[in-house]
């Protein structure tokens, strides 16, 4: 998930959510049984940096519990007084970043990001904005450690794109099979429960052009199961 550097600061959808929901449950019958399940959209997308520093953020945030990512992060910030430049990232010592906590490997990956920042690899803000989504997936996935999966949840979180469906997203798949498979009820969910990335993608076809949407719903979906069904039912 993509976290939110500007607590507080929230920007308006560039779609019609109403239109979205019409369009989903006219599409799909179960998506609607979920959807009247969970009630309304509530997405509300995060602040909206520059490429550079939603993905510095996203790579700190790699494989690590919220909490520990989050001091990181803060750590990162205060040392530099906010998001560094991608020049002063560069030029920082890697002693410093490793003292904030930021793992060898993450170093590496953050100054190509900063590289390729400089470079144009990278866009900027404004020019992001005019590109289509695989496009953007494809400049950003040649980040060292930066994954399709990573980007998609920039096109949803930050820049609000309204067709992204992350089919290969642990909730998303779990989310599904809660939502259209029947499961046992004797045992909890096991991993082979969970459908392939195709079925999902299939399915999803139908949803389009507001898989976002969806794939918010089939979260939400995990949700409602860790909240009412036994241990192991969850998406956690």
């Amino acid at each position: 998930m993509i976290h939110d550097v500007h607590p507080g600061r929230r920007r308006k959808l560039p779609f019609d959510p109403a239109e979205a929901i019409a369009h989903l449950r006219a599409s799909d019958a179960k998506l609607a049984a979920l959807i009247d399940r969970v009630g309304a959209f509530t997405l509300r997308l995060d602040a909206s940096p520059s490429p550079f520093e939603s993905l510095l953020e996203s790579i700190l945030y790699q494989q690590l519990h919220g909490k520990a990512a989050a001091t990181i992060h803060r750590r990162v910030r205060e040392y530099f007084g906010g998001d560094p430049t991608p020049q002063l990232l560069i030029d920082t010592p890697d002693e410093v970043l490793r003292t904030a906590g930021v793992s060898g490997n993450k170093i590496r990956a953050l100054k190509d990001l900063a590289a390729r920042t400089l470079d144009g690899t990278v866009p900027t803000h404004s020019a992001i904005l005019n590109m289509s989504d695989a496009d953007i997936v494809e400049c950003l996935t040649e980040v060292r450690g930066i994954g399709a999966w990573t980007v998609e949840m920039l096109l949803i979180f930050r820049m609000g794109r309204p067709d992204v469906l992350p089919v290969t997203d642990y909730g998303v798949r779990k989310g599904y099979a809660l939502t259209f498979q029947r499961l046992p009820k004797s045992r909890p969910l096991a991993s082979n429960d969970l459908p392939k990335p195709d079925v999902v993608f299939r399915r999803g076809l139908r949803w389009a052009p507001f898989r976002s949407v969806a794939s918010w719903y089939l979260w939400r979906a995990c949700d409602l199961a860790r909240n009412t069904q036994p241990a192991g039912r969850s998406c956690r």
